[in-house]
């Protein structure tokens, strides 16, 4: 009756103190099963598509228009693939569609899956920052990342990187212009748009980590591609908005 609610119905408004970034590169026929044939894979030399882990730390989370203090501070982990949509108006439109969301709080959960389709789970999350190092880990979701931040652009590509230089590497950083959810049953394709100010990925060293989600793929082939680390950025996500997807 109230499955409307799901459809992001008001814009939401929040602060990014940071938000993590790993994404991995894998060969596009592993992980095209994974996605609708609404979609495609949004690839790179024709050959690689990517996983996007991005773990963002909220601040102030609440509808736009809302004072500050009606807001939520909540930890979000989100598993997301790299696509891209043809709308009905013919525009190609580039974003990321949702495989997992997790938050570290049960509020979140409860809201997160009566106003959008992202199927939060609740887990653990433990953060560390000392000096240039950040480490975020979880045991319930068995995954743990640290992270080696720099000033400018001296961190060095993953080994493996199908990227030759940085430049080439934002272009995959994350979070896209849309993150997408897909209606099977409707056949309508469900597109957030997101607004930031001051986007600017910076490199990090990426030291360890570990993602139980992805070693449960069991993919042949899968491997980092870059990690950047995005800080104090104003957030919004827009009203969904609903196509009828025309094969």
């Amino acid at each position: 009756m109230f499955s409307f609610l799901k459809n992001h119905p008001f814009v939401v408004e929040a602060f990014f103190e940071s938000s993590i970034v790993f994404t991995f590169a894998v060969p596009q026929e592993e992980i095209k099963h994974l996605i609708p044939d609404c979609f495609k894979l949004d690839t790179f030399q024709n050959k690689w598509a990517f996983i996007a882990v991005a773990m963002v730390n909220t601040k102030n989370l609440r509808p736009k228009g809302f004072p500050k203090f009606t807001g939520n501070d909540f930890f979000l982990i989100g598993y997301r693939v790299f696509v891209r949509f043809t709308n009905n108006a013919g525009k190609n439109l580039r974003g990321l569609y949702i495989l997992k969301s997790e938050t570290n709080k049960n509020k979140m959960e409860f809201l997160g899956n009566i106003f959008t389709h992202y199927n939060y789970t609740t887990t653990d999350i433990l953060q560390t920052v000392q000096s240039n190092n950040i480490e975020v880990a979880s045991n319930k979701s068995n995954f743990k990342i640290q992270i080696e931040t720099l000033e400018n652009e001296e961190a060095v590509l993953p080994n493996n990187s199908p990227f030759t230089e940085w430049k080439e590497a934002r272009r995959f950083a994350g979070p896209l212009p849309f993150t997408f959810s897909y209606n099977k049953v409707e056949n309508k394709v469900l597109i957030i748009e997101g607004v930031r100010e001051k986007w600017k990925p910076m490199p990090v060293n990426a030291i360890d980590y570990k993602f139980s989600f992805l070693d449960d793929m069991k993919l042949n082939e899968v491997h980092l591609a870059s990690a950047f680390i995005i800080k104090n950025i104003p957030y919004c996500w827009k009203k969904g908005k609903i196509e009828k997807w025309i094969n």
